[in-house]
């Protein structure tokens, strides 16, 4: 796509505002909106935002950054149609990079970060394919239109109507990602109760992450249509399954899938063993950026399908790693720890990182484990040297903070940044006074 190109679809779609979209250090996305009139200033990289204003970015001194779109990410929001007295109204967005006041990239913008971890990986040879799988709740709202924590159904895993009462609003969803240009390979109803995933074709790591940014805004957006409320919290209810982000990654190298090895035992390479073997390795120290709330390690307990055990495997779900059946250039690894609530730019860079590292210094696994690790005594978890993911986000910044591989992944200054606003989270959470202490102590103290 070229400027021309935006500029000729913006007056084809009576386009009238175009949002210029980034996200913050937590994956939130941010948006300055402009008349459709000033678009040659903003595909000129001319608009200008107050980074003091944003966390994690800079301070009040050196707050004018440059909102640098990147034209290939054109879209318009089908959401957004209004009608007026000349017909059809539409807004537009464009995702963008957030530079210096002089040009330069700015080192605490997350996409340009990940742009970073890619040119690195790039100059061994190596480019990553991801395939991510969000989960999502829908939730009703009250007469008050709040948010209520009661399920719009109460369907289970392939469910289908009566019992699926988000078969329409999956079908909105599937239809407007379509119109955005989304390759939607299935979508059905999850597990839980109200829980519901939908699956698209994996891309190359930057547009995976610029997709799974505007995947969660979409579902959003269409869920409100139907006075329901998406959301990708990972465990918004106590005792049945939280949400993920299954992970399926891949490295090609001169255009091959550089994990398939038709010779090699399990047909996988050196580079998928190395790549299993990095990640097995410096998964600890990735969760915090991979499960990035408090609310995260609330998924992460046995019993709930979630992974918890590091160990790899080549069809048993209770591993940390899954390698899918498919072979040739469908040769995968399933990364089956994140959760929705990451920042992806920041968890793919983790992840590729964590890849790289791998391949770099030869990590051999250890053998895969086919047994259902969740049965397994503690006694036989030690026999196989099962070791567990961290148990809290407090875990999760510890381990982060000894991780050499996450601070190169992630920068130093979003490293500081994150760790920081991670670490006054799990200071809040601490010190907060939770219903359940009060229901548990109150009387009988």
């Amino acid at each position: 796509m070229t400027k021309d190109d935006i500029k000729k679809l913006i007056k084809e779609h009576n386009v009238r505002f175009i949002e210029l979209q980034f996200v913050d250090i937590n994956g939130q996305v941010k948006s300055l909106t402009i008349p459709a009139e000033h678009a040659d200033k903003a595909l000129a990289g001319e608009m200008m935002l107050d980074g003091s204003s944003i966390k994690g970015f800079r301070s009040i001194e050196t707050s004018d950054m440059c909102l640098v779109p990147d034209i290939d990410t054109f879209q318009i929001l089908p959401w957004r149609e209004l009608e007026s007295d000349s017909g059809a109204v539409n807004s537009a967005r464009l995702i963008c990079d957030i530079h210096n006041a002089d040009g330069t990239p700015f080192e605490g913008c997350p996409r340009c970060n990940l742009k970073r971890v890619i040119e690195n990986a790039k100059k061994l040879g190596f480019t990553m394919n991801v395939g991510p799988e969000a989960e999502f709740f829908l939730f009703e709202r009250d007469e008050n239109n709040k948010i209520t924590t009661t399920t719009h159904d109460r369907a289970g895993y392939y469910d289908i109507g009566p019992d699926d009462l988000g078969e329409d609003v999956r079908a909105d969803i599937v239809l407007t990602l379509q119109q955005m240009g989304f390759d939607i390979e299935a979508s059905h109803h999850e597990n839980a109760d109200g829980q519901h995933e939908i699956d698209f074709k994996y891309a190359d790591i930057l547009t995976a992450a610029d997709n799974v940014v505007t995947f969660r805004v979409a579902v959003k957006a269409i869920a409100a249509k139907y006075n329901l409320h998406a959301t990708f919290m990972p465990k918004p209810i106590c005792g049945i399954n939280g949400s993920g982000m299954h992970c399926n990654v891949s490295l090609f190298k001169s255009g091959k899938n550089a994990f398939y090895d038709k010779k090699a035992e399990y047909e996988l390479s050196d580079t998928a063993m190395y790549s299993i073997g990095g990640l097995l390795k410096h998964v600890k120290g990735i969760t915090a950026v991979t499960n990035p709330t408090v609310n995260s390690y609330k998924r992460l307990v046995p019993g709930y399908e979630a992974p918890v055990y590091l160990a790899w495997s080549m069809a048993n779900r209770s591993a940390l790693i899954r390698v899918p059946a498919k072979r040739g250039n469908a040769t995968r690894i399933e990364l089956r720890s994140p959760d929705p609530s990451c920042n992806p730019y920041l968890a793919f860079a983790a992840i590729l990182e964590s890849c790289i590292d791998g391949v770099k210094n030869k990590i051999q696994p250890s053998a895969p484990v086919e047994s259902n690790i969740y049965k397994l005594s503690t006694k036989e978890r030690k026999q196989y040297k099962i070791d567990s993911l961290p148990g809290s986000l407090a875990e999760a910044i510890e381990a982060m903070d000894k991780s050499t591989v996450v601070r190169g992944a992630l920068g130093e200054h979003i490293f500081k940044e994150f760790t920081s606003t991670k670490k006054k989270e799990w200071d809040s959470f601490r010190t907060y006074v939770s219903q359940w202490e009060i229901d548990k102590y109150l009387e009988r103290y």
